[in-house]
């Protein structure tokens, strides 16, 4: 009898029962122990770790024989591997395809963006990734997505999603694929500060969680300047100053410099690829507590992958620039302790993948706790959800991952983790 990975795990232990005639189980209550655990908040390598996760969230953590296992509560061993807190992708395009880029995008309509976002959601909480914040979606498809997944109706990461992105006309959050006689503007596409503040009402009032927006021109994007400011500083200031008063935070696409410094100054909370981020850029950054999302991996599959995937010959020439630059911006930016979040930009490269991206973090500079951390405790602070994810402590959900081996030492064992469990359900792995 074949039992499903992603089924709640008490039934799969119900079904072990009935196989195996094992006691019976109370429904709710989930003791998990395993070799190692990573603290991702103290940074230290706890030895023989053990929580119990209660109604989907962590009631008690410390070590085996501390811990009190609970009368009746399902045991989940990971005996040979280590735990760390479910992992967190800050910059994902859920319902985007990555071999469908260029021309070949304008075939997608939102339903079939939707669809995609089905198919992805779950691939990317297979790969550990039990929260993630989607950043631009076509016809508020992100928003469809989010309100499936809380529902429990799919299986795939905790969502933050911000609808349509917020951009100049003609810039990088435009459609700019068709001739003038189609007269064609993607939803977001707004100018003036009026303009964009009535933008930010509307993602609000369809069920955004954040607001996302172009500073500046973009590699994928047709006849844009990657390094050219888009949105004025005014404009920029009208967003983040309505966003605060509708309670939501701001993620800004930004590769040039003044664009970057811009979007700090207005007080945005995230700023996307910061590729051609100056020495001033990089102070204003850590003096207000900024956080970077530097997506220095997908560069590798632009190149290989590229042209097969459809992308422009403009956006494959732009790459080859902005690429180096990036890791380069993120090495300098790593020296000056500026904050960090993990975003991948998976949908430019497929989803699933998104954990290849910790060895490249560090091969540029950051150490495998730096990067794991950009991932956890630090995305969850830049998304306002430490009291829900980020960590494994008292009161946040029963999210987990496990690995064989010790990712302090070797991170690139994230790209292809064993074991996923999301609010206290198994979805990957043992038994």
């Amino acid at each position: 009898m074949a039992i499903s990975l992603h089924r709640p795990l008490s039934v799969l232990l119900l079904a072990a029962t009935a196989l195996c005639g094992a006691m019976s189980v109370q429904a709710g209550t989930i003791y998990v122990q395993a070799d190692r655990m990573v603290d991702v908040v103290s940074g230290k390598l706890v030895d023989k770790p053990a929580l119990v996760i209660t109604d989907g969230r962590i009631s008690a953590i410390g070590t085996q024989g501390a811990v009190t296992v609970p009368d009746g509560a399902e045991r989940l061993d990971l005996t040979g591997l280590t735990i760390l807190p479910g992992l967190i992708d800050m910059h994902v395009h859920l319902t985007g395809r990555h071999d469908m880029h260029g021309y070949e995008g304008l075939a997608e309509s939102t339903g079939d963006e939707t669809i995609n976002g089905v198919i992805h959601a779950e691939k990317t909480l297979l790969a550990g990734f039990t929260t993630a914040r989607n950043l631009g979606a076509a016809g508020f498809s992100d928003v469809a997505l989010r309100r499936a997944l809380a529902a429990n109706r799919l299986k795939g990461p905790r969502l933050y999603v911000s609808g349509p992105s917020i951009g100049a006309t003609g810039g990088h959050c435009d459609n700019n694929l068709l001739p003038p006689e189609y007269d064609a503007h993607s939803q977001g596409a707004a100018d003036g500060p009026w303009g964009v503040v009535k933008k930010v009402r509307e993602v609000k009032k369809y069920g955004a969680d954040l607001i996302k927006i172009c500073a500046t021109g973009g590699v994928l994007s047709k006849g844009t300047q990657v390094g050219a400011q888009q949105l004025a500083q005014g404009e920029m200031d009208a967003i983040v100053a309505e966003a605060r008063r509708l309670g939501l935070k701001v993620a800004a696409h930004a590769h040039g410099t003044a664009g970057i410094k811009a979007a700090i100054r207005a007080g945005v909370d995230t700023v996307e690829h910061a590729s051609f981020i100056d020495d001033e850029g990089i102070r204003l950054a850590k003096e207000r507590g900024t956080y970077l999302a530097m997506d220095i991996y997908n560069t590798e599959y632009i190149l290989s992958a590229g042209e097969a995937a459809g992308f422009l010959p403009e956006s494959l020439a732009k790459e080859r620039v902005v690429g180096k630059t990036q890791r380069e911006s993120f090495t300098r930016a790593v020296k000056a302790g500026v904050k960090m979040v993990f975003g991948s930009d998976a949908g430019v490269y497929p989803h699933g993948d998104n954990g290849k991206q910790f060895s490249r973090m560090v091969q540029f500079g950051m150490t495998p706790l730096q990067a794991i951390q950009a991932a956890t405790v630090n995305a969850a602070d830049a998304l306002g959800a430490s009291v829900d994810v980020g960590a494994l402590s008292v009161g946040r959900y029963g999210d987990l991952i496990a690995v064989k081996g010790d990712p302090l030492n070797d991170v690139s064992l994230l790209e292809k983790v064993d074991v996923v469990v999301k609010g206290g359900e198994l979805v990957k792995g043992k038994p």
